[in-house]
């Protein structure tokens, strides 16, 4: 049965129908879409060590970020349920912030070394503590990331799950870190909010002019705005 979050957008629906492609639509719905994890996309969870996540608050400000631990530090809990770890930080807590707010969750999985092949999960979140969660799950590893305490969990129902295609994928090689940078740069606090570095100008070279407005496809419908941004 499928969960009616999951169910398609009307705005999905106007814009496959203007475009011509409801039927390769619900072909992919059929085919693709399920209102659980299948047995393969829960062993794929769990060999992944990172995973792209969006939020939004209650205004339906989006926040998009990023999670890393060791592989399967997203527990999958059951077919329809998963969950993962939050750590201090750097105390802003933003995702889990919004998901108070807004329950709304997506994840996107990627393996950009093996099979160059990705899961899109989407769902609703609530934010529950350590002892909680392991009071309901005690198998749970204690250290799901060495040397990391969780404060909180991030406990997720799935509406529904789906591939990302292959198609443009990067190859990427795991590789250790480099002890050190092969060049000097700002501190990660000062990195987007500090001065540029003398080298970072000169390298960007002479200013461009502005391109044109790009062929940006079919217009004609309300759904899709003006050229003149």
């Amino acid at each position: 049965m499928t969960h009616p979050d999951a169910t398609p957008s009307q705005g999905e629906r106007r814009l496959q129908a203007h475009l011509g492609t409801s039927e390769r639509a619900d072909a992919f719905y059929d085919r693709q879409v399920r209102p659980y994890l299948t047995a393969p996309m829960r062993e794929f969870i769990g060999r992944q060590s990172m995973v792209f996540l969006s939020t939004a608050d209650a205004r339906g400000h989006c926040d998009a970020t990023f999670r890393a631990g060791p592989p399967g530090f997203v527990t999958v809990l059951d077919e329809q349920t998963l969950a993962y770890p939050e750590y201090r930080g750097n105390g802003v807590m933003a995702s889990a912030g919004n998901l108070t707010e807004n329950p709304h969750i997506g994840l996107l999985f990627m393996d950009f070394t093996r099979d160059h092949v990705g899961l899109h999960v989407n769902g609703s979140a609530r934010i529950v503590g350590d002892q909680d969660i392991r009071a309901a799950h005690p198998w749970i590893p204690v250290d799901t990331a060495p040397g990391r305490q969780p404060v909180l969990w991030t406990y997720i129902t799935l509406h529904e799950a789906y591939v990302h295609c292959s198609k443009h994928i990067p190859h990427l090689e795991p590789a250790p870190r480099p002890l050190r940078l092969t060049r000097a740069r700002p501190r990660d606090a000062d990195y987007f909010t500090g001065p540029l570095p003398a080298l970072a100008r000169s390298d960007a070279g002479p200013e461009q002019a502005p391109a044109g407005p790009a062929d940006d496809g079919p217009a004609g419908h309300p759904l899709i705005g003006s050229r003149e941004l």
